[in-house]
């Protein structure tokens, strides 16, 4: 494929004429058998002046809570097409997929939603704080073809407790569109992707929003030799499944239907693509957080035995509550973990002993062989999260299948809110985890391996409402 670069017209440095510019373009975006640009949908600013009014997280991360907020928010908030509302009267004919359907429809004819005339790519920068210090994360917005994930094109990198979700594929049959994008990574060695996103945003950005303590500047890249730039640099790139592995999986399934409904189907169909938010493993900016677990429902015998059970794996040690109140204690406990990490797999359990968190450091001498295999013994020596899974919840707890996590296990990233619930007597124990290294799973998924569920959280998530992915014929 990349022969295919190696002349194309104007690459001599011919001026183009309008049309031929166009030619231009779509023999590039046919060229792009993974990636390709798109005429979005993006909310028209005459009219909505406010883009922070209208965008919200992915469907989700929004409490049912934050759901009505968003809904008040603005009567043209992404929330009404993302994840709208159900209603006691609902049937198969009106319900909250087809309210989405409608209310897409009725934007489009008011002009609250405009198509852009050209197709595009729209890279975004994410500007937001952590740990007090200012950090700001690129991504490129774009279609990628869908692909089964025995092609190796796009690769999974975690386990998931249930099937691609009805509720997406019902909304997805309703609107033909999709409204959040699914984010994806692009391994690197010098952040060349990075780079190339922003050296294309040197003008004011198209757009710019906030909402929940991070800003977003969206620019729409249309330049056909952009795109072109673009598309040499990702020919013939794995993506790695960031986070949206259900929506994806949704996206495999609702192009299978049409498939069957067009046996004619070329392959650039729109229903062949899902919009994707791509970032680069090297970029400074991106953080990948933790989520921690909260463990209900384990015999209490078990929870006695435990630190017995695991102690020819770890070593124990009992910090007690430094600080006067919770937040602090846990943001202390949490720094403790983080600096301690260089020494080896560090993790933390709350709720063996009242009002103190007990560290847990891997033993050097520390036998795995016993519980993991060579090839898992390998991959996951130096992953906490794959440790806590297999030594101590597994071996120690008992919980070893997708099942039994789903009702032993939940998961938060807040860790003062893990103890806290465990002090409610909710939960028996919260273990606390130090982020994984991205390193970790992008090797997971060249060994076509998956961490545990609810292994990372890339922070933050693109929201939904920036741009739009109609997936009718352009």
């Amino acid at each position: 494929m990349r022969s295919l670069f190696a002349k194309r017209p104007g690459d001599e440095g011919d001026k183009l004429t309008p049309l031929q510019a166009h030619v231009r373009l779509e023999f590039w975006e046919y060229c792009m058998s993974e990636v390709r640009s798109f005429r979005g949908l993006r909310y028209n600013l005459q009219q909505v002046p406010d883009p922070s009014a209208v965008i919200t997280p992915p469907y989700d991360v929004i409490s049912d809570e934050q759901s009505l907020s968003f809904h008040a928010r603005s009567p043209f908030n992404i929330i009404r097409l993302e994840y709208g509302q159900e209603h006691s009267g609902d049937s198969a004919a009106s319900n909250r997929y087809t309210r989405s359907a409608a209310t897409l429809d009725d934007w489009l004819r008011t002009g609250i939603l405009a198509r852009d005339e050209q197709p595009a790519l729209y890279i975004v920068e994410h500007r937001f704080q952590l740990h007090g210090i200012m950090k700001s994360r690129w991504s490129l917005i774009c279609r990628v073809k869908l692909a089964d994930y025995q092609t190796g094109q796009i690769r999974p990198h975690e386990q998931t407790a249930k099937a691609a979700a009805l509720d997406r594929l019902n909304l997805l049959r309703s609107c033909r569109a999709n409204f959040s994008s699914i984010m994806g990574l692009l391994r690197s060695e010098n952040g060349e992707a990075f780079n190339l996103w922003r050296s294309l945003c040197d003008k004011a950005a198209d757009m710019s929003a906030a909402d929940d303590g991070v800003s977003y500047n969206l620019w729409v890249v249309s330049d056909s030799s952009a795109i072109e730039e673009v598309g040499r640099l990702l020919a013939d790139r794995v993506i790695y499944i960031a986070d949206g592995h259900h929506r994806y999986e949704t996206a495999l399934r609702y192009r299978q239907e049409q498939l069957e409904a067009s046996p004619s189907s070329t392959g650039n169909e729109p229903f062949n693509f899902v919009m994707m938010s791509l970032m680069d493993s090297h970029d400074p900016g991106l953080v990948m957080l933790p989520t921690h677990r909260m463990v209900q429902g384990v015999g209490p015998e078990k929870i006695v035995k435990l630190k017995d059970a695991i102690s020819p794996y770890f070593h124990m040690e009992d910090l007690v509550s430094p600080l006067p109140d919770l937040p602090e204690t846990i943001e202390s406990w949490l720094r403790t973990m983080e600096d301690g990490r260089q020494h080896g797999i560090l993790l933390g359990v709350y709720g063996l002993h009242e009002s103190k968190l007990c560290l847990m450091r891997l033993r050097q001498d520390a036998d795995l062989g016993k519980t993991m295999s060579a090839e898992d013994l390998q991959l996951w020596k130096d992953t906490d999260v794959v440790i806590l899974q297999q030594i101590v919840l597994q071996q120690a707890l008992g919980i070893d299948t997708l099942e039994k996590e789903v009702s032993h296990l939940r998961f938060t990233r807040d860790a003062v809110e893990a103890a806290s619930r465990v002090d409610s007597g909710e939960f028996q124990l919260a273990f606390f985890l130090n982020p994984a290294p991205v390193s970790s799973m992008l090797d997971a998924s060249d060994a076509g391996r998956r961490l545990p569920q609810k292994s990372t959280y890339f922070h933050p998530k693109t929201p939904a409402g920036l741009v739009i992915n109609p997936m009718w014929d352009d």
